[in-house]
This record gives structure tokens, sequence and C-alpha cells, in this order.
């Protein structure tokens, strides 16, 4: 069962629970998370921004929501105005083709 986190789960195991503003709007659909990884039911050609800065396998030591923990109602899961992605990937946490070829520059 996919973990119950308010704004989504890293899609690696253990499948800790993202902080807002890891995903981008796009990964929302009526205010739901459509999953990443294993649970993942978008389209097979998804691709969305995410915040790789914010993933703790990348340094980010703030604040993590608990499972079952609920969304902030402040915080518009599909309408983030302040959203910076610096990664895009498929619903299987893999960097798109471009986003790779950029990595290697």
């Amino acid at each position: 069962m996919a973990p119950n986190c308010p704004y989504g789960y890293y899609e690696a195991p253990p499948n800790a629970c993202a902080p807002y503003g890891y995903y981008g709007p796009e990964w929302f659909s009526g205010g739901a998370f459509i999953g990443a990884g294993q649970w993942f039911h978008g389209s097979k050609d998804f691709h969305g921004q995410v915040d790789s800065r914010l993933n703790v396998d990348n340094g980010y030591k703030g604040k993590l929501p608990e499972r079952g923990e609920k969304a902030d109602p402040s915080n518009n899961l599909e309408k983030n105005s302040s959203f910076k992605g610096n990664e895009t990937r498929d619903g299987r946490g893999n960097k798109s083709p471009d986003q790779k070829e950029n990595d290697k520059k």
C-alpha cells in the first residue's frame, strides 16, 4: 500500500514522506498525489518537475512530514506558484532523457 503522506513520498524505498515543494503541481490531481515508484498511476509518458534539493539522499535536513499527517490547507498542492524544480522525472523516479544529458555537461 502506498504511503499516506500529505505532499507525496520519495520514489525510492523506504518511500519516506517528502516535504512540501519536493513535487511540482503536475504530480497532483484533485489534491491527491498521483504516486511515485511502484505506486505511480499516471500516464506512461508522464514527466514532472521535482526539487531534488529537498531529498534527504541529496543532503536535505529539513522537516519531513510523518505518514498520516494532514496537509497544511494553506499549501495548495496544484497551484504552488513558488515551486522551483531542478529535475524532470518520470513516475518511476527516473530522470528524463534530457535531464540525463544535462548532467553530463
